[in-house]
């Protein structure tokens, strides 16, 4: 009888909240009352909507059907290709539409920043940027939200371009004033040097001529500390985490050239996608080449909460009031863009959660 030989060690106590059998998901967000919001980005998958919501176990356009149906002629109040929706915390569902279907150049006037009404919904303010904010290369990926600030509050965008400068953009949601900080820096960029692998194998584009090109996109991963004072983000193909003060961020007295001084470094937390805070501070990272879940605590001490073998790809967080951390998994590394045209992504993509015991960071 041959021995049983030892095996990797997997652990954290996972539970499956909805499998999905259709387009693949980016993003999740858990309202205040707990409402489970989904958005889908037109990445070559047949997305019918690209936000949904979590109804009675079945996904339902949100806010309508209407606004996911793309119009030309009204590109302000229709979605195009939304990479990330968050709840707020205090009424409001912020959509993202990145307006590029296939990492495009973006439909000019489409790339926007949409406030849903939880209570109505319906859509009650637009937030579109100036071409000196939204670049030709931009694909905006993330955002978070500080209602402590301004009038208003303000907004914090990361820009994950594969092919231009990275960036965070800073909107002022009283008057919708942005502008980009740590445009192209260090900190912003993607990792020359890293060489992503999942599932034992180089990450890289594998195109169907056969052709190859190294896997690169910048600034995607963003949280925003629990009193509002600090912003960690991280590169999409990078193992690094870093932060920087959001008031630096907001002064447009300190010149460009020198906000690079104002980063933090963090050190290696793994690669990630998605990034969040607990009301303590606490930063969770999911790191995509171990699948794994990552908690890092404010004294820089990092320990593994989950480590499972369906943690394929770990993309969006969002922390609920039932203190679960919710976590999408989408296979994104299986892509036909990655293996020369095949897909290799199996169904169903799943939204996952595991009881951390902890609140969402407030924002107001």
């Amino acid at each position: 009888m041959k021995p049983m030989l030892p095996i990797e060690e997997y652990f954290g106590k996972l539970e499956l909240v909805h499998s999905f059998y259709g387009a693949m998901p980016t993003g999740v967000s858990v309202s205040e009352t707990g409402r489970i919001f989904i958005c889908f980005p037109k990445w070559g998958d047949d997305v019918r909507f690209t936000v949904a919501e979590i109804v009675e176990g079945r996904l339902q356009p949100y806010p309508n059907l209407e606004s996911n149906l793309n119009n030309p002629s009204d590109i302000t109040m229709t979605f195009i290709s939304v990479q990330s929706v968050i709840a707020d915390g205090r009424g409001t569902l912020w959509v993202l539409d990145t307006a590029a279907p296939n990492f495009s150049e973006p439909i000019k006037g489409g790339a926007k920043l949409v406030a849903v009404d939880l209570k109505t919904n319906a859509i009650t303010k637009v937030y579109t940027f100036a071409e000196d904010v939204v670049l030709p290369t931009t694909y905006l990926n993330d955002v978070r939200f500080d209602f402590r600030v301004g009038k208003s509050g303000y907004a914090y965008i990361t820009d994950s371009s594969s092919n231009g400068p990275g960036a965070i953009i800073v909107v002022n949601l009283e008057n919708g004033n942005a502008f980009r900080r740590l445009n192209g820096e260090y900190s912003t960029s993607p990792d020359p040097y890293f060489l992503p692998k999942v599932e034992g194998e180089i990450l890289m584009n594998r195109n169907t001529d056969g052709s190859t090109s190294p896997f690169r996109m910048a600034s995607d991963g963003i949280a925003i500390s629990p009193d509002g004072k600090n912003i960690f983000f991280c590169p999409l193909t990078s193992r690094h985490l870093y932060s920087i003060s959001t008031e630096t961020l907001r002064d447009r007295t300190i010149p460009d050239s020198n906000l690079r001084y104002h980063v933090q470094y963090w050190g290696e937390k793994g690669a990630s996608d998605g990034l969040i805070t607990d009301a303590k501070g606490n930063v969770y990272a999911g790191d995509y080449e171990n699948d794994s879940i990552r908690k890092i605590l404010p004294n820089g001490m990092m320990e593994t909460i989950a480590h499972d073998p369906r943690i394929l790809w770990p993309d969006t967080f969002s922390i609920a009031p039932d203190q679960y951390l919710y976590v999408i998994v989408n296979q994104l590394h299986r892509q036909a863009r990655f293996h020369y045209g095949k897909d290799l992504r199996q169904k169903p993509y799943s939204l996952l959660r595991i009881k951390i015991d902890e609140l969402p960071a407030p924002t107001f």
